[in-house]
């Protein structure tokens, strides 16, 4: 892991991310960048002078720079990390999404403080956003828990729909830089139920072919899959949800939802997540 982009836009869950960030593969030389976008929401700005503008990148640089060291820099040893620190102006999702894809990031780890209710369904977080449309890792943070404290990983599985080598790929390079042991669960619920001895025999063949170490497999039967998934990972005490999204958009989105991002907003842990490229 080389590159690193946590947003900050300095609140407590950002500051937790960024925190999360600065210990996360401490055996790799990395560079965490910070990047704090300026929204820039009525028409009038758009006129503003370059110079006006540089100021105030200034300005926001300067107050980024120095919360970073009050807060942050006085906790860790800094060996083999490089930090840079940045201001862009912009639509606050878009611009974050630009800056990682255009830059070569390997990693996004943001804070959330998650939504719910209405704000949840016509609006969303941001975090929840970038869920969506990320083509890189991203984990969603919320309270603060040291990267080496993550001993354990819930990966819930739907078989055929995660069977995607490229996730697979990316969720054991998650485990090996964590050391933590991988716990595959099959969520049984009312409206997709299957028997246990059946998925039981799915569960060890997908295992098998992919050639997962250290796991468990598991299944629990809950109301929905959201709920089975946290109750699940509050039940074996997890440290971490990892899981594919298919990022979905529209009416597809508005219809299905995503369970990616009902977990950023819901789950009391940190949410690891990769879209999962469509087939053509």
């Amino acid at each position: 892991m080389t590159n690193i982009l946590v947003p900050y836009d300095f609140s407590d869950q950002a500051a937790n991310a960024l925190r999360f960030a600065l210990q996360f593969d401490e055996t790799q030389k990395r560079t965490v960048h910070v990047l704090h976008v300026v929204e820039l929401m009525s028409r009038p700005f758009l006129n503003i002078e370059e110079e006006v503008l540089t100021d105030l990148k200034e300005q926001v640089e300067s107050k980024v720079i120095s919360r970073f060291n009050d807060e942050v820099l006085g906790m860790f040893s800094l060996k083999d990390i490089r930090i840079e620190v940045q201001v862009a102006f912009g639509h606050i999702s878009q611009t974050i999404l630009k800056f990682a894809h255009s830059g070569n990031m390997d990693l996004i780890i943001m804070g959330t403080r998650g939504v719910s209710g209405m704000r949840e369904i016509l609006i969303g977080s941001n975090t929840e956003k970038i869920t969506r449309a990320s083509q890189i890792p991203v984990i969603a943070v919320k309270s603060f828990v040291k990267p080496d404290r993550i001993k354990n990983i819930v990966f819930p599985n739907t078989l055929m729909s995660d069977a995607d080598e490229d996730l697979i790929v990316k969720i054991k390079a998650l485990q090996h830089h964590l050391g933590a042991t991988l716990h595959i669960v099959w969520i049984n619920t009312p409206t997709n139920f299957k028997k246990d001895a059946v998925t039981r025999e799915e569960l060890k063949r997908f295992s098998k072919w992919y050639m997962f170490k250290d796991f468990t497999i598991n299944i629990y039967n809950d109301i929905n899959e959201e709920a089975g998934i946290i109750n699940f990972t509050h039940m074996i005490n997890a440290d971490m949800i990892a899981l594919g999204t298919h990022g979905r958009k529209g009416l597809a989105h508005l219809l299905n939802g995503s369970l990616a991002e009902d977990l950023v907003n819901h789950a009391d842990v940190p949410v690891w997540t990769y879209t999962i490229k469509e087939s053509d």
